[in-house]
């Protein structure tokens, strides 16, 4: 975007639609802004593995709550995560943008993709889903394409890929804020994208309206019967919808059963086919995440494995290696104590209620902030 029309859009509601910026080994770079010791708060993480073992870690942080002003950090790990390095920050375009909610996903090509959002304010109705990609993740030196915007809403969760190629992406707007800067009433929804190209283009196709939703957070899974699986998060527990044609029409959404504080959730199928759903269980609001584990397409569920019992833990996201170890990141009282953390189980360990696995380990800290935090 040339400077023109980025002047143009300065001032205004519109700020939020100009490209974020991206910025490589920031810690090194400006360590007054991005160093562990003034960040204030962060949390929301997300976590991917490529094929050689290499993990990254993301999370947003940089003030002292969740509005403008944060940004959004890139960790990796080569060494199965005893050790980190900050490899890239990105920035809001402007003062009054916010930054946050990133997500990662290796696509079906071996690519990693950076997700995250950006909206004027707190919420202004319209967000937008923004994505840089790096077409080797296992460069010695990592390079990404610039973002670009590919959606309204919020993506919190990574895409799927179904059994026809294409990719599925739940991008809601959330139903709990409004916002007079921008009103789509038509897209205020759970809603499905889809790329039938391998991401050079995406389309919204469908959405699901569970009466229950506030801030959405939708996820999707195929199940072995060629439908797909919506999950909502809601106020009270966790709402559901399915669809039999790809995302395009969805049934009337319901009570999934599956309960939960009104918090992120993460449903994944695993290289067996199996279905792992990461929730907090028999839970006294945010505590109590565990692993579970179902084997027929979500009718019942088993194992129970107990992640972290402590109190606000919390946003759980999920990769999977090929030897079949599943990498769980999450984050622990992101405004006090400021932990991200990850879990390294298997399916043997989650069916058994307990650590059997040798590799496995439970509370592998990735990173703590100790930035003082006045507001919280």
């Amino acid at each position: 975007m040339d400077t023109i029309n980025r002047n143009a859009y300065l001032g205004t509601k519109d700020e939020s639609l100009l490209p974020g910026t991206l910025v490589y080994d920031p810690i090194e770079k400006d360590p007054a802004r991005y160093a562990d010791d003034v960040r204030r708060f962060q949390g929301i993480p997300g976590v991917e593995r490529t094929k050689n073992g290499r993990l990254f870690y993301c999370f947003y942080t940089g003030t002292e709550d969740e509005g403008s002003g944060n940004y959004v950090l890139l960790l990796q790990s080569d060494d199965d995560a005893a050790s980190w390095k900050t490899v890239l920050a990105v920035e809001a375009p402007t003062e009054m943008t916010r930054t946050f909610d990133p997500c990662l996903w290796i696509d079906d090509l071996g690519r990693l993709w950076l997700f995250y959002a950006q909206s004027y304010t707190h919420f202004d109705g319209r967000i937008g889903v923004w994505a840089a990609v790096c077409d080797t993740p296992d460069a010695e030196q990592l390079t990404f394409a610039a973002p670009r915007r590919i959606a309204n809403g919020i993506m919190m969760n990574k895409p799927i890929v179904t059994d026809k190629g294409s990719w599925l992406l739940c991008c809601a707007i959330w139903e709990g804020f409004d916002s007079e800067y921008n009103r789509l009433p038509g897209e205020r929804f759970s809603n499905m994208y889809c790329s039938a190209d391998k991401g050079e283009t995406f389309v919204l196709i469908g959405h699901a309206d569970y009466a229950d939703r506030c801030i959405d957070e939708p996820m999707a899974v195929q199940l072995s019967d060629g439908r797909i699986w919506m999950l909502i998060r809601a106020k009270h527990g966790i709402g559901q919808s399915f669809s039999e044609d790809g995302g395009f029409t969805w049934s009337e959404a319901e009570d999934s059963g599956l309960g939960g504080p009104c918090s992120r959730f993460c449903l994944r199928k695993l290289k067996s086919g199996s279905l792992l759903l990461v929730n907090h269980h028999d839970f006294q609001g945010r505590n109590h995440l565990k692993a579970m584990l179902s084997r027929d397409d979500g009718k019942t569920w088993e194992g129970f494995l107990m992640i972290d019992e402590r109190a606000d833990v919390s946003y759980p996201d999920v990769t999977e290696d090929d030897k079949g170890q599943i990498y769980i990141a999450y984050d622990w009282k992101r405004y006090h104590e400021k932990e991200l953390y990850l879990a390294v189980v298997t399916e043997e360990d989650i069916l058994a209620g307990k650590i059997v696995k040798d590799t496995s380990r439970l509370r592998v800290l990735v990173n703590k902030a100790t930035g003082v935090n006045t507001k919280r």
